[in-house]
This record gives structure tokens, sequence and C-alpha cells, in this order.
């Protein structure tokens, strides 16, 4: 380590349902500073998802979150010239952050008309437990999974 680490920046939470787990997926939505545009798309999907399952959307939301975070994945590990899949632990906060990145990833691969209607129906594809982003988690467990054998590798 050359340097001290950075102070962990707090965000602050959201203005509608005072989260900041909120604001950090509005913060990955945003494109070129416009945040009030990603807030909107954000609102206007979650009003869809409780309009389209009618339970809780934010609920709805979390659960999608939940079921897309991976709890293991593989690193790269140079050991004696050949290059080994590890399996290792994701750590809590780069899982939340990969679960935001894969849902918001794959919510604007969708066909859907506009993002809020993308978003709206990966969130409610992500709850039920299917979706691309769950199918991204599914294939990273199954990697970590394959590669079990150089788990003794973990650095």
């Amino acid at each position: 380590m050359r340097k001290a680490k950075p102070k962990k920046r707090y965000i602050l939470p959201d203005p509608k349902f005072s989260d900041t787990l909120v604001t950090k997926f509005v913060n990955y939505l945003m494109k070129d500073g416009k945040k009030s545009i990603a807030y909107s798309i954000f609102y206007d999907a979650v009003a869809m998802v409780e309009e389209k399952t009618g339970e809780n959307g934010l609920e709805s939301w979390k659960k999608a979150l939940n079921n897309v975070m991976p709890a293991v994945e593989v690193k790269s590990r140079r050991v004696g010239g050949a290059t080994f899949q590890v399996p290792m632990e994701v750590r809590p906060e780069r899982k939340v952050s990969l679960g935001i990145k894969w849902l918001i990833q794959y919510s604007r691969a969708r066909g859907e008309k506009t993002m809020k209607e993308r978003l709206a129906a990966e969130i409610i594809a992500a709850a039920k437990g299917e979706g691309a982003a769950v199918k991204k988690k599914d294939d990273t467990h199954r990697m970590a999974e394959a590669n079990k054998a150089f788990s003794h590798f973990r650095f």
C-alpha cells in the first residue's frame, strides 16, 4: 500500500423513499450527469411495476436486486505460468454494485420502447427469478462451481 485508503463517501437518501440504495441505483442509471431524469425513470419504473403486479414496487425492486446479487465469482490467478479461474466470495459492497450494474445493463438491452418500460420489465422478471440479469448471476455461480477444484489457490 503506497497511500492511505480514500475515505468512503456516504450518499444521501433519495427524496421519495428516503433510501440510500435507491440513490446508489439512480447514480448508476444516470447518464451525462442528468440525475433528475434518472430519478424520474426509476420512480416511473417502480410505479409501473406496482401497476402491473399489484404489489409494492419498491419491495419488488429490492427483491429483484437480491435475486441478481451474486454470492461467488471467479477471479483469474496466475500460478506457475498457468492462469486459473479461482472462485471467491463476493464482498457485500461489490455484491450490491454488481447487482445494480447487471440490472441496469440488461434493462438497457431489452426491446421495450422506453427505458422506464425496460427497467420495469427487468425488475418484474428478476423479482420472479427469471430474466437476463438473473441468468448472468446463475452463469457466474455455475462458473465458480465448475472451478471449485482451484479454490485452494485463493489469495
